[in-house]
């Protein structure tokens, strides 16, 4: 079947080779100066040429008074080699809930994937089959009068990054992302601020692939949203799936528009359901 052709494809065949990296000792400083530059929101962390952990945007927003990687990163990290496959590769990412695989061989670090490199192959690949199958079954909405503040709150209790918006007629209206809730944000004085630029391998506090600059705080708690509904600060112009759309068009829609997620509706605009960009994967586990 043509699913398990697509599965068979090597990792080398679409691994990012030149990877970026940090090494020990170092600090949070180099990290950040990485992300900016190259568009990323994490990074192995390697010793004398061995991948020993990997360092994220996460976690220096969870951990804003250390400087040293080594006491930022997670260690032991989970890795792959060139020659396991696209769907070997899936199946650890969907198992272990990450968003990127450092590629080692011979203990050497030779190249990385993520969850969007997976994405844009699934979307060149033609999969005709409908996404039903693929859909999330909980999905969080708001609703487009509600306190900025309860919105974020709700968020953050939820640990999601995005979430639909429906209006008092229960029509989906808009969008609204962590990055929405930053940018509306009154900041106090005292917070340590950072640039850091948003990435295409996204992680847990920012939406995978908005390639501009903004500016994040090390410490969300010190957010302070301001007195406006969601209506207000949402985005209003969103990107939907139908459950017939194809598994392979939707995945392009992720790719060309940097999303991680897409809001599914019916035929007659009622909201269905949030499609995750990971759960795409889930093509290869079958």
């Amino acid at each position: 079947m043509k699913w398990r052709e697509g599965g068979q494809i090597k990792i080398r065949d679409i691994m990012v080779k030149d990877v970026a990296y940090v090494t020990l000792p170092g600090t949070r400083e180099e990290i950040m100066a990485i992300c900016k530059e190259r568009y990323i929101s994490g990074v192995p962390v390697v010793k004398e040429g061995k991948v020993v952990g990997v360092v994220t945007r996460q976690d220096l927003l969870r951990n804003p008074d250390e400087e040293q990687i080594a006491l930022l990163m997670s260690r032991n990290p989970i890795t792959t080699g060139p020659e396991a496959t696209i769907a070997e590769a899936a199946r650890i990412i969907l198992s272990h809930r990450i968003r990127r695989l450092p590629v080692v061989e011979e203990e050497m670090l030779v190249g990385i994937i993520t969850v969007a490199d997976i994405v844009r192959k699934i979307a060149e690949l033609g999969y005709k089959e409908p996404i039903g199958d693929y859909i999330g079954d909980k999905t969080i909405a708001i609703w487009d009068g509600m306190p900025l503040s309860v919105a974020g709150r709700i968020m953050e209790l939820a640990k999601v990054k995005a979430v639909p918006v429906l209006s008092s007629d229960l029509e989906l209206v808009g969008l609204i992302t962590d990055r929405d809730l930053i940018n509306a944000a009154m900041i106090e004085d005292a917070t340590e601020d950072s640039d850091l630029s948003l990435g295409s391998d996204e992680d847990e506090w920012t939406w995978e692939g908005m390639r501009d600059t903004m500016r994040l705080y090390y410490s969300v708690s010190k957010i302070k949203l301001p007195d406006k509904l969601v209506g207000e600060v949402m985005v209003k112009e969103v990107v939907t799936a139908t459950r017939n759309c194809e598994v392979s068009e939707c995945a392009a829609k992720m790719s060309e528009n940097k999303f991680d997620q897409l809001p599914v509706v019916s035929t007659k605009g009622k909201l269905f359901g949030m499609l995750l960009d990971r759960d795409l994967l889930k093509i290869f586990a079958k």
